[in-house]
Order: C-alpha cells, then sequence, then structure tokens
C-alpha cells in the first residue's frame, strides 16, 4: 500500500526558494512514478512536475520549467520538489501522487495517477 505525506510548505516572500518533500511509508516506492500537482482557489489541480520509476526522466509544466527540480530518493522513499524563483502565481495545495507505470514512464494526466498525499499549502507572498 502506498501512504503520501507531504511536508515543507510555508509562507514566504517572492524570489525565495523552498523545497517539498513526500514520504511514502509503504514498501513499494520505487514502483510508482512519482508526481507534483498543486490547486490554488477556484482552480483545477494542475500538474507541475513528475519524475519516473528509474529517475531517468522528468518532466514539468511550461508555467515552473528553470525554475522547479524534481527529485526522488528511492533508498528514503521520499520525492522532493525544489522551487526556487517563487512567484505569487506559485501559491497553491501541493499534493504529490503515486503512479504504477512503466519504470521510465512519468506522467503528467492526474487522472493516472492512483494515491495521493493530503497536500502542503505554499504561499507566495509579493
Amino acid at each position: 500500500q502506498v501512504q503520501l505525506v507531504e511536508s515543507g510548505g510555508g509562507l514566504v516572500q517572492a524570489g525565495d526558494s523552498l523545497r517539498l518533500s513526500c514520504a511514502d511509508s509503504g514498501r513499494t516506492f520505487s514502483n510508482y512514478a512519482m508526481g507534483w500537482f498543486r490547486q490554488a482557489p477556484g482552480k483545477k489541480r494542475e500538474f507541475v512536475a513528475a519524475v519516473s520509476r528509474d529517475n531517468s526522466r522528468t518532466v514539468y509544466a511550461d508555467s515552473v520549467e528553470g525554475r522547479f527540480t524534481i527529485s526522488r530518493d528511492n533508498a528514503k522513499n521520499t520525492v522532493y520538489l525544489q522551487m526556487n524563483s517563487l512567484k505569487p502565481e506559485d501559491t497553491a495545495v501541493y499534493y504529490c501522487a503515486a503512479d504504477r507505470v512503466a519504470p521510465w514512464e512519468a506522467p503528467t494526466d492526474k487522472t493516472a495517477y492512483d494515491y495521493w498525499g493530503q497536500g502542503t499549502q505554499v504561499t507566495v507572498s509579493s
């Protein structure tokens, strides 16, 4: 079973950095591609970044490309989202998700993901 818990959110100023973590308490973390999504008030949940099971592939939304970095440590059952040069429009609840797919896949479609964390709030002030 996959149980995801996010941490690392908070209130920062524009231009600051944050690193989100998502830990899986199960024993099958390396069997899943991992993704980060976010949802701002009144908006749909949107894709942010994804990393394949074997760490060979990462994919980013255009809005975060070059500012955010997704990575995973399979030995620690944890996926990270390093967020630099934060903007007020990055304000949202951030969710991690797990999807059991082929080792090289990094899905961007939220409907493909099977397991979700509870979310962590990121607020960027101007």
